[in-house]
């Protein structure tokens, strides 16, 4: 696994070392290629022109096209909620290479269908466990308010660099994260395996029946044997988080200054606003740090600090602040490949020792509230294919309710909490193949055209 990932990444490197030599000796129109020693070129140019050709040909079979579009929309809904994520990157290729949506429609409509299918995860998660909770509200509050904030600095970021070196990033960040995930799963696949064996092996010595599941604690209570009871305190603080980012992202509106009140672009009250962003974040973050060490404390008085202690699993041992910090970078990497986070921060919470059930509800509980609020945005702000956006928004989530209900129904009969990650990584990779391969077509249209691939200025 190491030696492959080694080997993925030298060759993006290589890659993109490549695609930068050449964008900046690209300074004119090419409208013809060389005809010696250029094999390379010669096949990215066809692909250039079977793009455009495939991008100017979905208009003729739009019935068609879209009937395809719903399908891959079920599946791709149906596969990314039973992994905890969103599977915007997956609904953008639909969107754009199938529907044939151009690129800022298709955003505004995955923004429905990334909150619809997250939204099935999150009802699941509150109103199907009765009193147990798979999703660890500490996370939540301490992860959502930086990562509002790295949106934000993603999104800017955006703005700024050129689409190959998007592009570029985008690969090696999924591609790294796809081989940590598969690393992950098949590390947790060999635990249960052996913890399967032992389970065995005590029964039998016992004289036993030797059961043919499992016992799945995880979702059931803590080790303790207590119920995990929803906190609707910690409920309510995220959405009065959610609401104060909702209010300042209104107010500012897109990138073009398109808000509700006219606000001209980097003005003195767009950066001030933008800015607020900052101590906001800082503030809340404090707040909950401060709030969860009083509760640590209280715990440790009442249950004694060594049986607190046991009752937690591995990743709680580690400082509050790493959440947020993770936080900020998911944030950060969300805005700028314009994607949810589920993809990014999923696998963290996997490979820090966080369980996959837990990690995949706490995912999709973080990935609804900032889907939402791009969903709530773009309908404020006058959204034109609403209609066709809501129409995809109910598809991914009967797909979703589906996908979630048949995974936890092999899980509980498989007693492997792995698959879970494993979905992970296949959409993950599919992911990363899809989005970079038509990302790199079209970053080579701008080289052949002798676009400017450098980077832009914020105003």
């Amino acid at each position: 696994m190491k030696s492959s990932t080694t080997f993925l990444l030298q060759f993006l490197f290589i890659s993109l070392t490549y695609l930068t030599i050449f964008s900046l000796s690209t300074s004119q129109p090419r409208n013809e290629l060389p005809t010696s020693h250029h094999g390379m070129e010669k096949i990215l140019h066809k692909l250039s022109q079977w793009r455009s050709h495939q991008l100017s040909s979905q208009n003729n079979n739009h019935n068609f096209n879209t009937i395809i579009a719903w399908i891959l929309s079920f599946i791709a809904s149906s596969v990314s909620s039973a992994g905890g994520v969103g599977g915007g990157s997956l609904f953008l290729s639909i969107l754009t290479l199938v529907a044939g949506l151009n690129f800022k429609s298709a955003t505004a409509v995955s923004a429905f269908m990334v909150s619809a299918s997250s939204l099935v995860n999150v009802i699941y998660a509150l109103c199907f466990l009765g009193d147990k909770s798979l999703v660890n509200y500490e996370i939540t509050l301490l992860s959502q308010p930086c990562m509002l904030l790295g949106v934000s600095i993603g999104v800017l970021c955006n703005i700024m660099f050129p689409d190959w070196l998007i592009t570029a990033l985008f690969a090696v960040v999924l591609a790294s994260s796809t081989a940590m995930t598969v690393k992950s799963g098949c590390k947790i696949w060999r635990c249960e395996s052996e913890e399967k064996r032992v389970r065995v092996e005590d029964e039998r010595e016992r004289g036993a029946e030797v059961p043919l599941l499992l016992d799945q604690r995880e979702g059931r209570g803590n080790e303790s044997g207590e119920p995990n009871l929803i906190p609707w305190i910690d409920v309510m603080v995220l959405v009065m988080i959610w609401m104060c980012f909702f209010v300042l992202h209104i107010v500012l509106g897109d990138k073009h200054g398109k808000g509700v009140i006219d606000i001209k672009p980097c003005g003195v009250t767009y950066w001030s606003i933008t800015i607020s962003q900052i101590p906001i974040a800082i503030g809340f973050t404090a707040y909950i740090l401060y709030t969860k060490r009083k509760e640590h404390e209280h715990e440790n008085d009442v249950c004694g600090t060594n049986k607190a202690r046991a009752i937690k699993g591995k990743f709680e041992s580690l400082p509050r602040y790493v959440f947020s910090l993770a936080a900020i970078l998911t944030g950060a990497l969300s805005g700028l490949f314009g994607i949810g986070g589920g993809l990014i921060f999923n696998p963290v919470l996997i490979f820090i020792g966080v369980p996959p059930k837990t990690a995949a509800a706490t995912s999709s509980l973080m990935v609804f509230f900032l889907s939402s609020m791009s969903m709530a945005q773009y309908i404020l702000l006058g959204m034109k294919r609403i209609n066709e956006a809501v129409i995809y928004g109910l598809i991914c989530f009967a797909a979703a309710s589906f996908g979630l209900v048949a995974i936890h129904r092999v899980i509980e009969k498989s007693g492997r909490n792995s698959l879970i990650v494993f979905l992970l990584a296949v959409v993950m990779a599919l992911s990363t193949m899809t989005t970079t391969f038509f990302g790199a077509i079209d970053v080579w249209r701008q080289i052949t055209n002798g676009d400017y691939m450098g980077f832009r200025l914020l105003c």
